[in-house]
């Protein structure tokens, strides 16, 4: 098990997950304030200045507990998301993956092939045991993007967070390595 210092750059027949760099910066801003991303994941803990943006997107590649990797569009190279293993427990062999895709890289396979590659390199390269996340129950398109990846539901947070003034639950999925082997091994 190696961690998460190397940041390698995953080529599907969509989608292009590159390290990023401060460049990325002005492009995720706007990512990150899209209404849907922000209805699915909440209001940014802190002010997102653009300085604190370049620091944050150019100091990722430096980071040996985590992977962050831009999603981009193969066939024009425009950054559309991210997604990112984090949150590393090396004794179990385990992490959290989230995602985020603006809209411009929406309802065109793109976020679903981003989480298979990233999911893909966690067990096959890393040699990840598990691999957790949370999703707001009320995210139809991640939860199928998650289900079609391999995920399970392993429970339900219900009414764990208040959001535009309804409660909302948040649902628990994780994957095993031997999940996600038999589901590569059908997939051939």
């Amino acid at each position: 098990m190696s961690d998460f210092s190397v940041k390698p750059v995953l080529t599907g027949d969509k989608a292009v997950l590159r390290p990023f760099t401060e460049a990325d910066a002005e492009v995720m801003a706007e990512v990150i304030a899209d209404p849907e991303v922000i209805r699915f994941t909440g209001p940014p803990a802190a002010e997102l200045t653009p300085e604190r943006l370049r620091s944050w997107y150019g100091s990722r590649s430096a980071q040996p507990d985590r992977l962050d990797l831009a999603v981009t569009d193969r066939a024009t190279g425009e950054l559309v998301g991210e997604v990112v293993l984090h949150e590393w427990d090396a004794r179990a062999r385990s992490c959290t993956f989230r995602t985020l895709i603006g809209p411009r890289g929406r309802d065109r396979g793109l976020g679903s092939e981003a989480t298979r590659l990233v999911v893909g390199h966690g067990f096959e390269r890393l040699g990840l045991h598990r691999i957790e996340l949370e999703v707001y129950g009320h995210n139809a398109r991640a939860l199928r993007v998650y289900e079609k990846a391999g995920f399970k539901v392993e429970g339900v947070r219900r009414e764990a967070d208040l959001r535009d003034g309804a409660w909302v639950d948040w649902v628990l999925m994780g994957l095993l390595d031997r999940e996600w082997a038999a589901l590569t091994l059908t997939a051939r």
